[in-house]
Parts: C-alpha cells; structure tokens; sequence
C-alpha cells in the first residue's frame, strides 16, 4: 500500500512500525504503534485481528518481513510501500517523540 493511501486509510488501518527504538524515535507516524520486527512473535497479542495492519518501517524490507509473518499468522496485513523513506517524500506529517518535526533515521 502506497504511503498516500496509509494516510488517506489511517483511520481505517492499525499501522505497526517495525524499526528501532532510535528510528522509531526520530520520527513517527501519529497513532502508529511500535514493535520493533524482533519483538513481534511474542507480542502479536497486541495487535487487534479484526482491523487490517500496515507494516513500516524505513525502506520497506523489515516491514515486507512483518507483513508476511503476519499474513502467515492469518492477519489481514499489508506493507507500506517505500517506508518512512517514501512518507517523508511524499512530505505527509510525522513527528518525533519530543513533538518536533520528524526525520528518517
């Protein structure tokens, strides 16, 4: 799914952020959850089975690797195209934890 549409669809969506903690603190998408890819099989709990998920994470590798893990997991999953990379191309907001302007670590 293309950046523009997670933003579009957010509302819709469970947007799972894959990356680091230091990524993941750089900038975030808001509402997005964290779970670093790592930590996923033993927290897959947290996820709510009846909303789809996008996966992110900064390029899209990690995320296409949660994507399919949760497909395989039997949850309706999708991952964003181009990561954190592509959503700041497309210059759609996202934020630091501090609350400042975000950026792509």
């Amino acid at each position: 799914m293309d950046p523009r549409t997670v933003y579009q669809r957010r509302e819709e969506v469970q947007i799972l952020d894959v990356r680091d903690d230091e990524e993941w603190a750089a900038g975030r998408i808001d509402g997005a959850r964290h779970i670093p890819l790592p930590q996923l099989p033993t927290r897959l709990g947290e996820l709510d089975p009846d909303i789809p998920i996008v996966t992110v994470c900064r390029s899209g590798h990690r995320s296409g690797q949660a994507a399919d893990y949760l497909t395989q997991s039997g949850l309706l999953t999708h991952n964003m195209e181009g990561g954190m990379q592509r959503w700041a191309r497309d210059r759609l907001p996202f934020r630091a934890l501090d609350g400042r302007q975000g950026r792509v670590a």
